[in-house]
C-alpha cells in the first residue's frame, strides 16, 4: 500500500534569501538540533559549577532542569547564515538569561549560586552554544552520509509551483533528497520548461517508474480542478510504498502570512494577511513605544541642535512634512529634518539623486547618516509608523509604482518603518530603475512573510552598522 499522508498540502513558494523547505527525511538533523542547545547549556553549567564549587550541588541540578525546560527543543539554525545563527543564539540567550535572573532575584534563589559562577556562566554559555553550532554545521555533511543514499523524488506536473519545489529541494544542502525529474502530459508549449530538470514521461507511466526505481517521495503539483486525475493517480500508486504529497496550485500565489484559521467554526486559509494579529500586534506596538521613548530621550539634545542648524543653514522650516501612505494605504504625515532647499509634496515628486542640487550641505550629511529620519520616532509614538517596516514612499511615487509592480500595495498591510529589511539588504536611497524598486518590494514582502521580534532587532542592529559605512543614501 502507498504510504499516503492523506493528501498533504504543502505550501511551496520561492524564497531567494532563505529557503523555507524542510530537511526532507533528515530526522537525525532535527533530533540533534532539538537536543544540541539544551545539552550544551547544561554541560557548560555543570563544568563551571564543578570548577567553582568543587562539586555539582543541588541548586545547580535544579537550575539544569529549569534551563532544559526553557530551551528544549532547541532552535533549528542549520539553514541560517553564520551571522544570523550567532544573532539567533544571542537573542534567545538574552531572554532566557534575563528570565532566569529576574525569577531568581524575585525568589532569592539567585543568591544560592556563587557570584563567580553567575557572572562567568552568562558569557561562557552562549559562547559554548556558538562553538557547538559551528561544529555541528561543519560535521553536517558527514552526518548526512551516515543516513545512506538520498531519498529519490519525482514531481507530477511541470508547472510553476512544481519547478519552485524542485529548485528548493536542489538548493537545500541537507534535504537528503535527490530530484529525479517530472511527469507531465502537456506539450512543450504548456509546460514550465526548465533545462535543469528532466521530463521522465507521461503521467500514465508514473506508477511503473516508481516501482522500477523505488521512488520514495512523490509530489503531485496539479491544478485543484484536476481532482478526478489526482484520484486516478492515487489509485495507480496503491501498489507502491512511496510517500505522496499534494502541492495545490493555490499556493503559486504570493502568500503573505499564509496559515489555516477558523471563522465562526468554518476552516479558512489565509492567503494575504498582516503578521500583527493578536499577541504579535501587542508585542510589536509595545516594543515600538518603549524603544522610541528611550531613543528620543537619548537623542533629544542632538535633535535640538540639528533643528537650529537647519534653520540657520537655509530658509524654510526645520521639520519637513510629507504625505505618505501608511497602514492599509491611508495617507499619513511623515516628519523629517529638512535636507533640501525646497519642500516638495505635490502630485509630482522627483527622488533625490547623487549630486542633487536641491540638497543643502548640512542636508547631505543628515541624509548620509540618516539623522534626518530622527523626527520619525514621533511618528512611531503617534502610531503612524513603526521602527521597523517597509519604508514609506511619497504619495506621488505610490500612485506610479502601484500600477507598475504587482503586489506593491501589499506592503501597506503593516505600518511603514524608519528602517526596513530592504534597506539593510542594499536598497537604501534612490531607486532609479524599476528593477531596483521591484527588488525593494520583494524584500518588503519577504519581511511580512517572516516577521518576528528577533528579525526586527536584527534589522535595527544592521541599520546601525550600515549608517557608519553605507553611502547609498543621498
Amino acid at each position: 500500500m502507498a504510504e499516503i499522508h492523506g493528501i498533504k498540502s504543502a505550501a511551496v513558494w520561492k524564497n531567494k534569501r532563505e529557503p523555507r523547505s524542510g530537511l526532507g527525511r533528515s530526522y537525525l538533523f532535527r533530533m540533534i538540533e532539538s537536543a544540541l542547545d539544551p545539552l550544551i547549556l547544561i554541560i557548560s553549567l555543570w563544568i563551571l559549577a564543578f570548577y567553582v564549587e568543587g562539586s555539582i550541588k543541588p541548586p545547580y541540578l535544579i537550575l539544569s532542569m529549569v534551563v532544559f525546560s526553557l530551551t528544549f527543543p532547541g532552535a533549528a539554525r542549520l539553514r541560517l547564515s553564520v551571522e544570523r545563527m550567532i544573532f539567533n543564539i544571542l537573542f534567545h540567550w538574552f531572554w532566557n538569561a534575563g528570565l532566569l535572573i529576574l525569577v531568581g532575584f524575585a525568589t532569592d534563589y539567585l543568591f544560592k549560586f556563587s557570584v563567580v559562577f553567575t557572572i562567568n556562566w552568562l558569557w561562557i554559555a552562549p559562547l559554548c552554544q556558538i562553538a557547538g553550532n559551528l561544529t555541528f554545521r561543519a560535521a553536517s555533511t558527514k552526518l548526512l552520509k551516515l543516513q545512506g543514499p538520498a531519498q529519490r523524488v519525482v514531481i507530477v506536473g511541470m508547472n510553476n509551483q512544481g519547478v519552485s519545489l524542485a529548485e528548493n529541494i536542489g538548493e537545500l544542502a541537507y534535504s537528503g533528497m535527490e530530484m529525479r525529474g517530472f511527469f507531465d502530459d502537456r506539450n512543450e508549449v504548456r509546460r514550465h520548461e526548465n533545462g535543469k530538470y528532466k521530463l521522465l514521461g507521461k503521467i500514465d507511466e508514473l506508477a511503473g517508474y516508481v516501482k522500477k526505481y523505488r521512488i520514495q517521495y512523490i509530489y503531485l503539483s496539479l491544478p485543484m480542478i484536476a481532482r478526478p486525475r489526482v484520484l486516478q493517480i492515487l489509485d495507480d500508486l496503491k501498489d507502491t510504498t512511496a510517500s505522496i504529497y499534494f502541492v495545490p496550485d493555490m499556493f503559486i500565489t504570493d502568500l503573505i502570512q499564509g496559515r489555516s484559521d477558523s471563522v465562526c467554526g468554518v476552516n479558512v486559509i489565509s492567503v494575504c494577511d498582516t503578521p500583527f494579529r493578536g499577541f504579535n500586534g501587542i508585542l510589536k506596538r509595545s516594543s515600538d513605544i518603549v524603544l522610541s521613548l528611550v531613543i528620543l530621550l537619548l537623542v533629544s539634545p542632538i535633535m535640538v541642535l540639528i533643528a537650529i542648524l537647519v534653520k540657520l543653514g537655509s530658509p524654510g522650516p526645520a521639520i519637513f512634512k510629507q504625505r505618505r501612505y501608511g497602514l492599509d494605504g491611508e495617507q499619513i504625515l511623515v516628519y523629517k529634518f529638512r535636507s533640501m532647499a525646497v519642500v516638495e509634496d505635490g502630485g509630482s515628486i522627483q527622488q533625490a539623486k547623487k549630486n542633487d542640487q536641491r540638497i543643502t550641505k548640512l542636508g547631505a550629511f543628515l541624509r548620509k547618516t540618516s539623522l534626518d529620519e530622527l523626527p520619525q520616532f514621533f511618528n512611531v509614538l503617534q502610531g503612524r509608523m513603526s521602527i521597523v517596516g517597509p519604508r514609506p514612499h511619497a504619495v506621488a511615487h505610490n500612485e506610479m509604482y502601484r500600477t507598475l509592480i504587482k503586489g506593491y500595495m501589499v506592503r501597506h498591510k503593516v505600518r511603514p518603518g524608519i528602517t526596513g529589511w530592504a534597506q539593510v539588504n542594499g536598497y537604501r536611497g534612490e531607486t532609479e530603475t524599476l528593477d531596483k524598486m521591484q527588488a525593494r518590494i520583494d524584500y518588503d514582502l519577504d519581511y511580512l512573510r517572516n516577521w518576528s521580534l528577533q528579525l526586527d532587532l536584527f534589522i535595527v542592529l544592521k541599520t546601525i552598522r550600515l549608517v557608519f559605512k553605507d553611502s547609498a543614501a543621498y
